[in-house]
């Protein structure tokens, strides 16, 4: 039986709690995950890609995940899964209009590689209003967002915003 690969893309900017926590479940379904920081050249970055990769390895290392690969990649997901001889994408969804954007980005997929299939997960509850683009707002106002984060990723966050000033 040939192994179950999947390909989980985020924009990683920042990776979250919600982001790691569908990540985490997933890795237990299969046997290698690849976690993918996706660079779309239409989209600004807050982080480098090199800062969201280490972010994004720090939740990794947290839940102690052995079959879970951190890349990066900037084309479409779906030539790079048939590279990496994935059978599946990942897709979290945390409301409805995760659900449409998710629907056009699966059939988009399907019509580049027919042979990959889109798996959605849904987020947890209390993880539902999480995203990269709240933190990032908060952020910059210099608020606590650690309930959104991991510790160590909001203190490297709000001092690269704020410096020293940054809350405590």
């Amino acid at each position: 039986m040939s192994e179950k690969i999947i390909i989980y893309p985020i924009s990683a900017n920042p990776p979250t709690w919600g982001h790691a926590d569908i990540m985490m479940r997933a890795a237990t379904h299969f046997d290698k995950l690849y976690w993918v920081a996706a660079t779309n050249p239409n989209k600004s970055y807050m982080f480098s890609l090199e800062e969201r990769l280490e972010m994004m390895q720090s939740y990794v290392d947290y839940y102690k995940l052995k079959n879970v690969t951190i890349v990066s990649h900037s084309g479409t997901i779906a030539r790079f899964a048939e590279e990496k001889k994935a059978q599946f994408l990942l897709r979290g969804l945390r409301n409805s209009s995760d659900y449409q954007m998710e629907l056009e980005l699966s059939v988009g997929n399907r019509g580049i590689s027919k042979d990959i299939e889109t798996i959605c997960m849904f987020s947890k509850p209390h993880f539902a209003t999480i995203s990269s683009s709240l933190i990032r707002e908060l952020a910059t106002l210099n608020e606590r967002i650690d309930q959104y984060v991991m510790p160590s990723i909001a203190k490297k966050i709000l001092t690269k915003l704020h410096g020293d000033k940054a809350i405590k």
